[in-house]
C-alpha cells in the first residue's frame, strides 16, 4: 500500500511514517515497477505500536531495542511506569505545597519564608536536585537563544560590510594545506550572513522536527545547534579575511577549536539535563 493509504489507516502524517523508517523502526519494501515504498499490513501495525509507545514517553532508542529484542516490552513499560510514578509524585508534592501556600495569609514575596513549608530544608534540596541541575546549564540557554543568533548574524553582516571595500576582487572559499584551492567573487562575503538566515528559518525547523521526537530538550538542542552552525559561518568568514592578510593559514585549526569548545559544553549540558538517569 502507498504512504497515503498508511496515513489514512493510522491517522498519522507521512512525516511521522518517514521518520520511523529513517530511524530503522520499520522496513517497507520497494515496488519493483515504480521504485515506490510498498507498505504492508505488518508495517501499519508496527507504525501504530511505535506511535502509541511514543505517547507514553518511551524513547526512540528504547523502542528500537524492543523491536530488535534487546529489551522486552514488559521491562521497558515497567521502567517507564517508575519514571512516570516519580514524576507524578513530584507533581503531587508541588501541588500540595502550592495549596498550602494559598491557604496561608502570607502571599507577598517579602514575607514569604521557605521554612514554614519545608521542615527539612537540606533533604528538600536533595530531593529536587534535577531542578538545580537544569539551573546549572544556563550557558546552553544563553547560547541557544534567539538574541544570540541575532548577534551572530549581525556580526556576519557587519564584518562583510566593513571588509568588502578592502577585499581583492576574488576571495578564497576552499583551502588545501594552507594553499587556496578555489576563489570566488568578493560578493560571496555576504553569503555568510545569508547562511545564518537559512540556518535559522529553513534548516532549524527540520532539525527541531527530528530532535523533538527523540528528546524532551529538543527545542533547546535545536537552538544550540543552529547558533553553533551560525558561529561556524562567522568563524569561516573572519578566517577568509585574515587569510588574505596572512594572519592565519589553516582553517581546520579554527573549526576544530570551535567544535571542541562548543560541543564540549553541549555534551556537559546534556549530561546535566538527562533527568531520566537521575
Amino acid at each position: 500500500m502507498t504512504i497515503k493509504e498508511v496515513e489514512e489507516l493510522t491517522g498519522l502524517s507521512r512525516s511521522n511514517v518517514r521518520f520511523y523508517e529513517k530511524e530503522r523502526l520499520i522496513f517497507p519494501s520497494r515496488n519493483e515497477k515504480n521504485g515506490y515504498r510498498d507498505y504492508s499490513e505488518s508495517d501499519v501495525e508496527n507504525i501504530k505500536k511505535i506511535a502509541y509507545l511514543r505517547t507514553l514517553g518511551i524513547s526512540i532508542e528504547d523502542i528500537r531495542n524492543i523491536i530488535e529484542e534487546k529489551e522486552s516490552l514488559h521491562k521497558v513499560i515497567q521502567n517507564q511506569r517508575e519514571i512516570l510514578k516519580k514524576q507524578l509524585s513530584d507533581l503531587d508534592r508541588a501541588k500540595i505545597l502550592c495549596e498550602k501556600m494559598l491557604r496561608s495569609n502570607e502571599m507577598s514575596y517579602k514575607e514569604f519564608q521557605v521554612e514554614k513549608y519545608v521542615n527539612q530544608l537540606q533533604e528538600y534540596w536533595d530531593d529536587n536536585k534535577p531542578v538545580f541541575r537544569l539551573d546549572s546549564v544556563s550557558f546552553l540557554y544563553i547560547w541557544g537563544s534567539f538574541i544570540t543568533w541575532v548577534v551572530i548574524a549581525a556580526l556576519c553582516l557587519l564584518v562583510g560590510l566593513w571588509s568588502y571595500g578592502k577585499l581583492p576582487p576574488e576571495i578564497p572559499v576552499q583551502w588545501n594545506h594552507g594553499v587556496v584551492s578555489s576563489l570566488v567573487d568578493k560578493k560571496f562575503i555576504f553569503a555568510y550572513p545569508v547562511a545564518c538566515v537559512v540556518l535559522r528559518y529553513l534548516i532549524r525547523p527540520v532539525m527541531y522536527a527530528k530532535l523533538q521526537m527523540e528528546n524532551s530538550f529538543g527545542e533547546i538542542l535545536t537552538e544550540y545547534l543552529t547558533n553553533y552552525l551560525s558561529f561556524v559561518a562567522l568563524s569561516v568568514e573572519i578566517f577568509s579575511i585574515l587569510f588574505l592578510y596572512g594572519a592565519v593559514e589553516n582553517i581546520v585549526v579554527v573549526l576544530v577549536m570551535d567544535t571542541v569548545v562548543l560541543l564540549g559544553l553541549l555534551a556537559a549540558g546534556i549530561v546535566k539535563m538527562d533527568l531520566r538517569k537521575e
